[in-house]
């Protein structure tokens, strides 16, 4: 199978399915990641843009990325964006990698771009009604992202609804947990969402809603049969 994350920020693919990109590339599945914007001009405590791309390109290599696709759009910034433009970037990134399943952003994260890339990879996902060449999707999930998806504060929209959960086990977020620390900069102390205890903390507590020894959930929201 061909899985693709698509996301707005480097770091966001691992917060939101860092061990489960890595369990499916253990499994011999092709795991490709979409960044919208490679480059977080605006991003505290951001590293030299060379160290940037070597923390993206160390990070998702433990975890058996194949290839990262990375956008120029302004961090921050995509609601000044054209929606077409979002796009037919993450249309390509999919005719590129083949993609069948594709892992996304919940659209009532607290964060803008968050809130766009969801959008756009929403209308993306349909290509394959336009161009019969391209790969039927067979699923598009949503993510949670730690630190994003908790403070949707907006409750005339629906909140991150799981209802899918993927067993990882204790290796696995083990690795998540190590590849967001090779990005500089991102992880925090507890009681921070995006520590070491809650990152784990948060994979027991979903494992545990599904039986499983620590697990990832996401929100399916469309899926045909496999």
């Amino acid at each position: 199978m061909n899985y693709l994350v698509v996301v707005a920020h480097p770091d966001d693919e691992v917060l939101g399915a860092g061990a489960t990109m890595y369990k499916l590339a253990q499994e011999g599945h092709t795991v490709n990641v979409c960044i919208m914007s490679g480059e977080v001009n605006a991003r505290n405590h951001r590293p030299a843009t060379d160290e940037l791309h070597e923390d993206v390109n160390n990070s998702l290599s433990l975890l058996g990325v194949k290839r990262v696709i990375k956008g120029e759009f302004p961090n921050i910034e995509f609601n000044t964006v054209p929606h077409l433009k979002l796009v037919q970037f993450i249309e390509k990134a999919i005719e590129e990698t083949g993609s069948e399943v594709v892992f996304t952003h919940h659209p009532a994260d607290l964060n803008n771009d968050h809130l766009h890339t969801s959008l756009a990879c929403q209308a993306a996902v349909r290509l394959f009604q336009r161009r019969p060449e391209v790969s039927p999707l067979k699923e598009l999930l949503f993510m949670e992202v730690p630190s994003a998806t908790e403070w949707a504060l907006n409750k005339a929209m629906n909140q991150f609804n799981p209802n899918t959960f993927i067993e990882v086990g204790e290796e696995a977020v083990d690795k998540k947990i190590e590849a967001l620390s090779m990005y500089r900069g991102v992880m925090r102390p507890y009681p921070h969402p995006r520590s070491n205890e809650a990152l784990k903390g948060l994979a027991a507590y979903r494992g545990g809603q599904a039986g499983m020894v620590y697990a990832e959930s996401f929100e399916s929201v469309f899926r045909r049969g496999f």
